[in-house]
């Protein structure tokens, strides 16, 4: 018997593999799909790194230097996981902590710091920013200063000042740039500049449509505050602007040019004179624990602040108690199959879970209204009851919204509580002669806290930050006139903290970042306890 070798192909050397035939050759299935998410990879890694380069610029011409190495260390890092192989849990976590470094620590962090300083109106920025401001608000034209000629351009949204001088060099400046020489401008027929290379001239209906955005334009003359500013009123000549006020940096203190009254720095970030007056604005400042201070002891604030923090709790611990009540109500005579239709009713009870809480509030004001809203216009027969304008009727108003929003989630958990309660447990419980209210009071109930407790804490929470209800029916209203701050009858400590950030004309920042973190130590508080009492529960049952 013989047996056939293989035999080497002609003029392949030994050992060497064959050369692979056409269809070898041919791509298959599998390699095709890995090129296109390759190449799908490289597109996005470039998109995120031609992103990354642009905030970057920005950040370093901002000088926000930390921020630039926050994002270079978050560049570097995405492309060191998606640009190999490797790292491939790294590839899924990515998203998720890029996420949360942003929307969350970050949040955090600047909350944290806002709060011990006092960024607010008039302490938006840093020193040099104040001192700039200061000397721009208190500029008067320079007596017998030459009229140059001037126009007005534009590069995307930004708007600046082509000025010409007299030796015919031209110089480009715009708000916060001071002026410096342009090469190769544009000129009229008469030598005047209207143009320079990337910025546009504005056209008489451009100048018009915004006059109050170029009246208002200052061009700075050099780097130095002192040296003043350019100006056009009618955007075709400028004039030199200086301030009543002198900065000296070496001394850091700002004198009047007439009165020759001398402001400095103070620990509250302004400057001020001997006799107290101050001028404005100032810049950011630590303060250490003094929104807190002032928000616990300042007879102006602590009262307004104390009534809401009261409410809070009311407002808080109702809303969770009353429609915790009334679920498990329905829910208890909804669980059993014998009343007819309660599939019926167990959806209906769910239709104001369907709607948005924000919506169903907007609806409820309206339905509130004292002129024509539709209960008092057809239920109650034209009856003008200020559900909404008096402060005790707001928040009974609002309450009982909120009940109304809330009490379907909690049937829904309820009604998932008893129905995991095993059925042999209740069934020995009547066997032993337990009637059904004994049942419920000493086996469904029991059962159902230590399932739905942590729920419940997580509602308080919920709603002690509720913002939305708050917002959309009452605005926090009806305002307290007595109050130094504004603050409403039904507002809730998460809507202040919206009314000192963003409210009135004294937006107080760092106060309201101070509100937010005592926010959270109470939430946080009432969470540990509530946590520990429930397990103890538990361990009881």
């Amino acid at each position: 018997m013989t047996q056939t070798l293989p035999t080497q192909p002609p003029h392949s050397p030994p050992g060497r593999r064959p050369p692979a035939s056409s269809d070898e050759r041919r791509p298959t299935p599998a390699r095709r799909r890995g090129l296109g998410g390759l190449a799908v990879r490289i597109v996005l890694l470039a998109v995120v790194d031609a992103l990354a380069v642009y905030g970057l610029l920005a950040l370093a011409a901002d000088r926000a230097w930390w921020m630039f190495g926050a994002l270079l260390v978050g560049t570097v890092a995405v492309n060191v996981v998606y640009a190999t192989k490797r790292h491939v849990p790294a590839k899924y976590l990515a998203p998720g902590i890029a996420l949360l470094l942003v929307y969350q620590v970050y949040v955090v962090l600047y909350t944290g710091v806002a709060a011990f300083t006092n960024y607010g109106d008039g302490h938006n920025s840093d020193k040099s920013d104040a001192v700039a401001a200061i000397l721009a608000h208190s500029e008067a034209r320079v007596p017998d200063s030459p009229v140059q000629p001037a126009s007005v351009v534009v590069r995307g949204d930004r708007v600046g000042l082509l000025v010409t001088r007299p030796d015919r060099s031209v110089h480009l400046g715009w708000a916060g740039h001071p002026l410096e020489p342009v090469e190769q401008p544009v000129r009229d027929a008469a030598g005047r500049a209207v143009a320079a290379p990337g910025w546009d001239a504005l056209t008489y209906s451009g100048i018009a449509g915004r006059q109050k955005e170029i009246s208002e334009l200052r061009v700075p003359v050099t780097d130095d505050p002192n040296s003043g500013s350019l100006r056009t009123a009618d955007g075709i000549s400028a004039a030199a602007y200086r301030s009543t006020l002198v900065y000296d940096r070496g001394a850091d203190t700002i004198t009047d040019r007439a009165t020759h009254v001398v402001y400095r720095p103070t620990s509250e970030g302004v400057f001020a004179a001997p006799d107290g007056t101050r001028l404005s604005p100032g810049w950011k400042v630590f303060v250490g624990l003094d929104n807190f201070q002032r928000i616990l002891t300042d007879e102006d604030i602590r009262g307004p602040f104390l009534g809401v923090l009261v409410w809070t709790f009311v407002f808080a611990g109702i809303s969770v108690a009353l429609p915790f009540a009334i679920g498990l109500v329905l829910a208890t005579v909804l669980n059993g199959k014998r009343l007819r239709g309660h599939r019926i009713y167990r959806s209906l009870i769910m239709l104001p879970y369907a709607f948005p809480a924000f919506l169903a509030a907007l609806v409820w004001q309206g339905m509130l209204n004292t002129d024509y809203g539709y209960v008092n216009v057809s239920l109650l027969d034209g009856a003008h009851i200020p559900w909404l304008t008096d402060p005790w009727l707001a928040r009974l108003s609002v309450l009982a919204v909120n009940v109304w929003i809330g009490f379907p989630y909690m049937f829904l958990i309820c009604t998932g509580a008893l129905q995991a309660i095993p059925t042999e447990v209740t069934e020995a419980a009547r066997i032993d002669g337990a009637g059904r209210r004994q049942v419920l009071r000493h086996i469904k109930l029991p059962l159902l806290l230590t399932a739905v407790t942590p729920m419940l804490i997580a509602t308080f929470a919920f709603n002690f930050n509720n913002f939305n209800v708050i917002y959309m029916l009452t605005g926090g209203g009806p305002k307290d006139p007595d109050a130094p701050i504004e603050v409403g009858s039904t507002d809730l400590l998460i809507s202040l903290v919206y009314k000192l950030a963003f409210g009135g004309s004294n937006r107080q920042y760092g106060m309201a970042c101070a509100v937010s973190i005592l926010i959270f130590v109470v939430v946080a508080a009432i969470s540990v306890i509530g946590l520990r009492r429930s397990r103890a529960f538990e361990e009881q049952t």
